[in-house]
């Protein structure tokens, strides 16, 4: 990463930080809302008096403080049920612990009942309110039985947050021996659950909510790491005529050229090849689940986006991240709690939209 880049990338990562702790109310269900030129200069404002003491935006806006903000309602009450699937670590974890900070009511899953049962041990001892169940995204048996307690229990849900996945390469390695595994559980096990809690997404008016933890890596036009046949990159560009069969497609080709050893030769991305492929796939399907639900009838509306949380220090990346937990959850949080019908189909990266 270039300096000018990473300078950016840590100035944003501080904007977000900030905004992190504009608390919403615990008594009235509202929050405060600024314009987005208010809100920026108040983010640069601090993040100056934090290393300068400087008062500037105080002496701009004193007393017109109240004017420039106005109030939206909050959708989300305890009552709103967020599902985070492999809760019980890392990022999972961290969303599971802001959403429910904020004042959901999360269920958090994970393959394994005593970890995931540790994990919620100490979320609820901290005040919060959090379920456990377990799940495992790429046993079908274990999604039904999912399906039909959170049904049973909860009438459904509100929010599906896709976390759950694998990465079996740290640092430089690029190795496909666990390829197979490694498409299984981070697509096609999503893509289960999806299927499984899409009828009992709940309706509503601010709409329902499905987010999958994505990453960069599988942008399909990146400088780097994009895929080099020009004619699948166009046909995976091309939302209007995206499917789900040329997702599935491309995903036998690449594991078929893994196995037999072509895929060095086959254009695939160069770096973490299984885990960028996958989410390759993930961003594809988000953006043809998002077309496939956008006729969906007010107060039924589901709306569908990935986000990047960035190089995050957890076991996943070997503890070598250079994003914090918290900073990494972010996004995806936000994506789940924004007021009103937010846009459907889209990438996000730091709590701003960015290119597949």
């Amino acid at each position: 990463m270039g300096k000018d880049k990473k300078e950016r990338q840590e100035k944003r990562l501080q904007e977000i930080s900030l905004l992190r702790t504009i608390p919403y109310s615990d008594h009235q269900r509202y929050i405060s809302v600024f314009s987005p030129q208010f809100l920026a200069e108040f983010v640069e404002s601090i993040v100056d008096l934090m290393r300068n003491m400087k008062w500037a935006w105080l002496r701009k806006y004193g007393r017109n403080v109240p004017k420039t903000a106005f109030r939206v309602f909050m959708w989300w009450t305890a009552d709103t049920i967020a599902v985070v699937t492999g809760g019980n670590r890392g990022i999972g974890f961290e969303m599971t612990r802001q959403l429910a900070d904020h004042g959901l009511t999360v269920v958090l899953t994970s393959r394994d009942v005593n970890v995931g049962v540790e994990a919620v041990k100490v979320l609820q001892e901290a005040g919060l309110k959090v379920e456990f169940h377990q799940l495992d995204i790429v046993d079908d048996a274990s999604i039904k039985e999912f399906a039909d307690w959170i049904q049973e229990t909860h009438g459904g849900l509100d929010i599906l947050i896709n976390n759950a996945g694998v990465n079996f390469n740290v640092g430089s390695e690029n190795s496909v021996e666990h390829a197979e595994q490694v498409i299984r559980t981070n697509y096609y096990g999503t893509k289960s659950v999806i299927k499984a809690m899409l009828p009992l997404m709940r309706p509503s008016k601010a709409g329902a909510r499905i987010v999958n933890v994505s990453s960069r890596l599988g942008r399909l036009n990146g400088k780097r790491n994009r895929i080099g046949n020009d004619t699948l990159r166009e046909q995976l560009s091309d939302t209007a005529s995206l499917t789900e069969e040329l997702i599935d497609n491309m995903l036998n080709t690449f594991l078929e050229q893994a196995k037999d050893g072509s895929w060095t030769e086959g254009g695939w991305p160069q770096t973490f090849t299984d885990y960028s492929v996958s989410k390759l796939a993930i961003n594809c399907y988000t953006r043809f689940l998002a077309r496939e639900l956008s006729d969906r009838p007010e107060g039924e509306k589901i709306c569908v986006n990935c986000f990047c949380p960035g190089w995050v220090k957890t076991a996943m990346t070997g503890w070598v991240g250079n994003i914090s937990v918290e900073d990494g959850a972010d996004t995806g949080v936000w994506l789940a709690l924004l007021p009103g019908q937010p846009a459907s189909g889209k990438f996000f990266a730091e709590r701003r939209e960015t290119s597949f």
